[in-house]
């Protein structure tokens, strides 16, 4: 059984209405930056070290790449870390735009 919970854009949608989750994109700064989802943080490395080893284990996570694939390594990099409630993006962001365009 996996440590983290995957999740649909549905689920993800609920899970960032509720304002507590932290949203981090794992795909390339390009992309991040030719679009991503509302207040999510492009993860870096050092952005990455510095939340294993400070960040909030009780905070939720919503993690996400293209296809959902990359996510899941690093949702479970968290969960290694003692996170609680890591989420990853099912279809990454590739399923969450084409859930807002219809």
């Amino acid at each position: 059984m996996k440590p983290f919970k995957t999740i649909s854009p549905a689920e993800a949608e609920e899970l960032i209405a509720g304002g507590q989750a932290l949203i981090l994109d794992c795909r390339d700064l390009k992309d991040y930056r030719a679009g991503h989802i509302d207040n999510a943080m492009h993860v870096h490395e050092n952005l990455r070290d510095n939340l294993l080893q400070k960040g909030d284990k009780a905070k939720q996570m919503l993690i996400y790449c293209y296809y959902g694939h990359a996510s899941e390594h690093l949702a479970e990099m968290f969960c290694d870390f003692g996170f609680k409630q890591v989420y990853s993006l099912a279809g990454g962001y590739a399923s969450w735009k084409e859930h807002h365009t219809h």
